[in-house]
């Protein structure tokens, strides 16, 4: 559990945790209306939640994607989030420089799976001393995550996650190999993030698609196989979302979806 992250609620210490949010914030309005759905559903189901927004999309296929509404905006967005619902936050980096800015907004600072080789960016997260969340590279296996994960702990930061997102399978599409949750649980804790798991990438009109259908099944998995947390992507409208609408979960299957986790983790628990 990552108890030592400011604001999280230890609701329920045996539970798993949730990140959980948009892809990214498209506004303070919207960004608002999604926290307060999660974190009613999850004071519910007594599962420790941290909010999730990008400031910046800086990985996308087309120069004429949506990459963010302003750095600073943004950034002020997730402090004020935060500071409302007294829950952490987390969002992604993806230069040196950015590593500083957004450590005085957020909670937890995370590496993209592109990015995760990248000594000096790893670094500079470290050294802020907020969490760092390691996206496994769709080219790493999860073995090879073990450096990256000492990358954080030799520069003085013992704060790290794991965050497993699929591995390339072909050129168009990806896989999760479930035994490498608990594999990479020798290095750090380990999130599953279901919904980029579920991407499609590499399509030829540019915009990557996915395969939303699938996340109660992978979410189930990564639970029985023993993650620590699950990371979702959610909208109220995903199909007009600005960036990965193809394989987010619309939030109003978001309870839904908690209530079966809650279940098979207490399953999995009994057995402890």
């Amino acid at each position: 559990m990552i108890d030592n992250i400011p604001n999280i609620k230890n609701i329920d210490s045996d539970n798993f945790f949730l990140i959980a949010g948009p892809c990214a914030i498209e506004g303070e309005e919207m960004a608002f209306e999604i926290a307060q759905k999660i974190f009613e559903i999850t004071n519910k189901l007594q599962i420790p939640f941290v909010f999730k927004g990008s400031f910046k999309k800086a990985n996308r296929s087309r120069i004429d994607s949506f990459t963010g509404i302003g750095d600073q905006k943004a950034l002020e967005i997730l402090k004020k989030v935060g500071e409302k619902f007294q829950i952490p936050t987390i969002t992604d980096i993806h230069e040196i420089n950015d590593a500083e800015l957004a450590a005085k907004y957020v909670d937890i600072l995370q590496i993209p799976a592109f990015l995760v080789r990248q000594t000096d960016l790893l670094v500079a997260a470290a050294k802020t001393g907020k969490y760092v969340s390691l996206k496994k590279g769709q080219f790493m296996s999860p073995e090879s995550m073990s450096h990256a994960v000492k990358k954080i702990k030799d520069s003085g930061n013992n704060n790290v996650l794991i965050t497993e997102r699929g591995s390339m399978f072909g050129y168009q599409d990806l896989l999760v190999d479930f035994r490498g949750i608990p594999a990479m649980k020798e290095f750090a804790p380990v999130v599953l993030d279901v919904t980029h798991s579920l991407q499609q990438p590499n399509q030829s009109s540019g915009v990557t698609g996915g395969r939303p259908e699938m996340i109660e099944t992978i979410a189930k998995a990564g639970i029985a196989t023993g993650a620590d947390g699950i990371f979702i992507e959610t909208h109220f409208d995903p199909q007009n979302a600005k960036s990965d609408g193809a394989n987010m979960l619309n939030i109003n299957k978001l309870e839904g979806l908690l209530e079966k986790l809650v279940i098979i983790r207490k399953a999995i628990n009994s057995f402890k």
